[in-house]
This record gives C-alpha cells, sequence and structure tokens, in this order.
C-alpha cells in the first residue's frame, strides 16, 4: 500500500533542500549519540532521503532518527522525517513502531499536508497484521477505527476516500469471519448458534460480499428447524436483495406466474 505520492514528494524534496558543504559531526555526550550538529542536518537529510529513495531501509532510518533528535524547532522537514522514519519501519516489517511514528506525524502535526496521509498509513500498518480472517481480529479492529478516524478527521481528502475503500474491505473480512463460525457450527447441527452468526453478520454487514451467501445458507438452517415464518421473511428478503445470489433460487422457489 504505499502511496504513489511519495515518488514525486522524495523528488520535490530533493530539489528544495538547502544545498550547503556541512559535514557529519558527532555529539560526545554518550546520551546523545544518534543526533547530529545544527550544521550537519543538510547534509545527513540528502543522505537519509537518498537511501530511502533506493530502498536502504537501513540507513534512510538510521538517519532519520538522527535527524529527529537535531531538527530545529518548526523545522517543516520534521514531519516528513517522522514520516519516512515511519515507511522504513513498515518496510523492515516493525508494523507497530511503524504507527507510532506515523500516528505522531497525524497528532503533533495535525495541521501539516502529511497528517491525513499519515494517520490512513498508521490504519494500513495495523491492517497488515490482520490479514487472515480466522486469526485475533484485534489488529482488524484497531484498523478499522483507525480508518474511521480519517473519514472523521480528515474529510473531503483523497486519504478519507481511500480509508473509505479500506472499511469496506475489512467489513468484507470480518462478515467472512462470522460466516465461518456459522459454517462451523452448521456443520456440527447446531442450527440455532449458527442462525445468530448468521443473523449478527446480516445485521452488522448486510453490504458485504458475504451477505447473499450467508442469507442462503441462513434459509438452509431455517429449513432444518422448522422455522417456516423465518424462513419465508428471509426468502422475501433474499429475492429483494440478492436477486441473483447463487442457489437464491433453490432454496426459495418463486412463485409461477398465475399461482394463488
Amino acid at each position: 500500500m504505499r502511496p504513489l505520492f511519495l515518488l514525486g514528494l522524495l523528488a520535490f524534496l530533493a530539489a528544495g533542500c538547502h544545498r550547503n558543504k556541512a559535514t557529519e559531526v558527532e555529539p560526545s555526550h554518550p546520551t546523545l549519540a544518534l543526533s547530529v550538529a545544527p550544521s550537519a542536518v543538510d547534509s545527513i537529510w540528502r543522505k537519509a532521503v537518498s537511501a530511502f529513495r533506493e530502498g536502504d531501509w537501513k540507513h534512510a532510518r538510521k538517519n532519520f532518527e538522527r535527524l529527529n533528535l537535531s531538527f530545529q524547532p518548526g523545522d517543516p522537514r520534521a514531519p516528513q522525517s517522522h514520516f519516512f522514519l515511519a515507511e522504513c519501519m513498515l518496510a523492515q516489517g516493525e508494523n507497530l513502531q511503524a504507527t507510532r511514528e506515523f500516528r505522531k506525524v497525524a497528532d503533533d502535526y495535525a495541521t501539516d499536508s502529511l497528517a491525513p496521509e499519515a494517520l490512513l498509513r498508521t490504519g494500513d500498518a495495523y491492517f497488515e497484521l490482520w490479514r487472515r480472517p480466522e486469526l485475533d481480529p484485534t489488529y482488524g479492529q484497531n484498523a478499522l477505527a483507525t480508518y474511521q478516524e480519517v473519514v472523521t478527521r480528515f474529510p473531503g481528502t483523497s486519504a478519507a476516500g481511500r480509508a473509505e475503500k479500506r472499511v469496506d474491505e475489512l467489513n468484507d473480512m470480518f462478515a467472512y469471519k462470522s460466516y465461518k463460525s456459522a459454517l462451523y457450527y452448521y456443520r456440527l447441527k447446531a442450527y440455532d448458534s449458527a442462525i445468530l452468526y448468521l443473523k449478527d453478520l446480516l445485521s452488522n454487514y448486510p453490504k458485504s460480499a458475504i451477505a447473499g451467501e450467508a442469507l442462503v445458507k441462513l434459509v438452509h438452517s431455517y429449513h432444518k428447524i422448522g422455522y417456516q415464518e423465518d424462513l419465508k421473511d428471509t426468502c422475501d428478503y433474499l429475492h429483494q436483495y440478492h436477486p441473483e445470489q447463487h442457489g437464491a433460487d433453490d432454496v426459495c422457489p418463486k412463485p409461477s406466474p398465475g399461482s394463488s
């Protein structure tokens, strides 16, 4: 999910940075081992951006970490540095550390143009940790909450539009997780439990990709335990909102024309 705009942003940064001949100076104090002298900041910035562009995450990360300890207050590169540091961490598989850096940009530099994108990338970092619906959904829930925050805090932005699409994708995954649980109970012939999961799915994720299939399975479950009234209502709903769903006509035959 690496944004394409990063390439353009990097080109802009490379062209707009100050060009000086300052050399890197290492501070002697052990607690400031990562920081650099103010005169060396521009030089380290160019090194960091160059390494990032080349996909050298290790050296880019090291230099961005040093810069984050060295920027003067108000330096406009600070949010960019935290953002690129987070991208390095994400590329190295350190997603949770990346979320903290992305979140710092979104919260500490909330008026910066990178803030919406940083919050979106926070959600992406969580999302990448939950790619299999059968796993613990905690990271998926964190991602969902973060994407919803993007939409709320930064309405009308490109990041908000992409966050809405991610929400739909996550909802499909949550719905599929519920469907798998329903199938488990259905196979055990615990139809009442299967019905509870299916109804919960349809209530919370009515527009999910699995909704039509869940309705068909719900009708099957009602057939198994003889809930005729619920069966009829579900069939009516299935024909109205998912008329093309595979298997719908098999479990809920449409009345023939002219029949009473």
